[in-house]
């Protein structure tokens, strides 16, 4: 009896150390220049495919309003609030590395290539947006 309730925890546990090992969550993102908090993103996934979109603006500067006024797409003039900023990310065969997507910087209306990668057990998400040659990558921190 010990041993099968022992192993029901132990596949238990398993089962949720590998789920956190996905971009799928509620993170925090942190501006560039001055390392504080900006906004949460929540990632969900449709049929294999990842989107994300803002959860919560933090950053004192912006108004609860604002607008994605230099998007150029459908989403151009939306709230930024609930704003889709993430876009068609699939997970990479064999790899815990999604990609393929686009994500989207709401300040500029620029659209990037987009790269997600869990890093420390998945309490941390490295998210790179490239254009070309070209690109900056993100820690963003797992809230939920």
């Amino acid at each position: 009896m010990k041993r099968a309730l022992t192993a029901i925890i132990f596949v238990a546990t398993c089962g949720y150390g590998f789920a956190q090992m996905t971009p799928v969550g509620l993170w925090r993102n942190l501006d560039d220049k001055t390392g504080e908090a900006k906004a949460e993103i929540r990632i969900v996934e449709t049929s294999g495919v990842l989107s994300g979109k803002v959860d919560k603006r933090i950053r004192k500067d912006i108004k609860p309003d604002d607008v994605c006024d230099q998007c150029s797409d459908d989403r151009k003039d939306k709230p930024i609030l609930g704003l889709e900023i993430i876009r068609g990310a699939k997970k990479a065969e064999g790899k815990d590395v999604w990609e393929g997507g686009k994500i989207l910087d709401p300040e500029n209306g620029r659209n990037y290539g987009l790269r997600m990668t869990p890093i420390d057990a998945g309490k941390k998400l490295e998210v790179r947006g490239s254009f070309g040659p070209f690109g900056r990558t993100q820690t963003w921190v797992r809230i939920q």
